[in-house]
């Protein structure tokens, strides 16, 4: 294990001196603005950077300031974000930004801990953004580092295990190079991502191997430690596109919850013994008020989210009667299909909208 400070000083900089090498350019590595920072750390939570580049950019271009951002609307904001997921990221942010705004004068606090009272913004975000663009002391940790820590101490803690997180958070502590955080903390990302990763790790390119005990043990295979999940369940879904006068309805869902302020087609989960088609008809009724009939059915879709999957049918609907009064959604509207571009709308419906026709 690592213990002597003469070995932690040279676990810091090897680890360094490699980044300074290796490290990928990325667009908000070129930025000082904390700002930019802090969007990058939020989209790249759970998501590959080879996704969020394009987003990265799009955004700032979009919203050059914090300022740009709070005085946008949430619905502008979330088509930003579309497809991007984790919707609860943009709905934070959108809201932190406000904050800071109206209540610190459009400065992001350069203090830790008022930092982390801002909605979203929990020990990853707080030490990302506080170590990169500030420079003060606290240690990142995620899927990388955690890897990372796992095979250079041999932690038998899963890291797929909420009170594990301690563990890993003591050993990133230790190590943290408190001269240079910032750097040191995108270096054992980096490594995670580059060199430790979780299939078929780079040993020999590693320069941190001959710190490594997993490594001179021979037990790489072994860690990291995880428990093993339950099986992910799939809900069958119908939803409808119902076509009047050349329009098509739409519903938003609430701003709380999965997809919160988004639009889609209505729709809902099929109950027990229920057919696709029985269960469209059902729930439009149950949703929105309005009576219709199934006229073709459009396409099957399939789309998982990080608990479960969903399988959808899409079926094209005549309206029959009733006028709307919404049960769930909070908003409603008729478009043209040629409008649709001016609402976000999920995953799983973006993978059906190209292939809707006309009435």
């Amino acid at each position: 294990m690592i213990f002597k400070r003469t070995d932690i000083s040279r676990f810091q900089k090897n680890l360094v001196k490699w980044y300074q090498v290796h490290q990928r350019k990325l667009p908000w590595r070129e930025s000082t603005d904390p700002y930019h920072i802090w969007i990058s750390e939020v989209m790249l939570q759970q998501t590959q950077v080879k996704t969020v580049i394009p987003y990265f950019l799009k955004f700032i271009d979009r919203f050059p300031t914090l300022q740009d951002l709070a005085q946008s609307d949430l619905g502008t904001v979330l088509k930003m974000w579309e497809g991007l997921g984790y919707y609860a990221r943009a709905r934070n942010f959108h809201k932190a930004a406000i904050i800071v705004t109206k209540d610190l004068n459009s400065v992001i606090p350069n203090d830790f801990y008022q930092f982390k009272k801002l909605p979203g913004v929990g020990d990853y975000i707080g030490a990302a953004v506080q170590s990169i663009a500030f420079n003060h002391p606290f240690a990142v940790v995620d899927g990388n580092v955690k890897r990372v820590l796992a095979r250079i101490y041999c932690i038998k803690h899963p890291v797929n295990q909420p009170s594990s997180h301690k563990h890993f958070k003591k050993h990133a502590d230790r190590l943290l190079n408190k001269s240079d955080p910032g750097t040191f903390n995108q270096a054992m990302m980096e490594l995670g991502a580059l060199v430790c990763t979780p299939r078929k790790p780079q040993c020999h390119t590693c320069p941190v191997s001959k710190l490594c005990k997993a490594f001179l043990s021979d037990q790489v295979d072994i860690y990291p430690r995880r428990i093993k999940t339950k099986k992910v369940p799939t809900y069958h879904i119908a939803a409808g596109i119902v076509r009047e006068k050349g329009k098509v309805l739409i519903t938003r869902r609430k701003l709380k919850g999965l997809l919160g302020g988004l639009w889609e087609f209505p729709g809902g989960k099929l109950d027990e013994n229920e057919d696709a088609n029985a269960a469209c008809i059902r729930e439009l009724k149950e949703e929105t008020g309005i009576t219709v009939q199934i006229e073709s059915h459009l396409t099957t879709i399939h789309h998982a989210y990080t608990h479960f999957k969903i399988k959808m049918d899409i079926f094209y609907c005549k309206y029959i009667t009733g006028s709307i009064h919404l049960n769930g959604p909070i908003d409603f509207k008729w478009i043209r299909l040629k409008d649709i571009d001016r609402f976000a709308f999920p995953k799983a419906n973006l993978k059906f909208i190209p292939m809707i026709e006309e009435e």
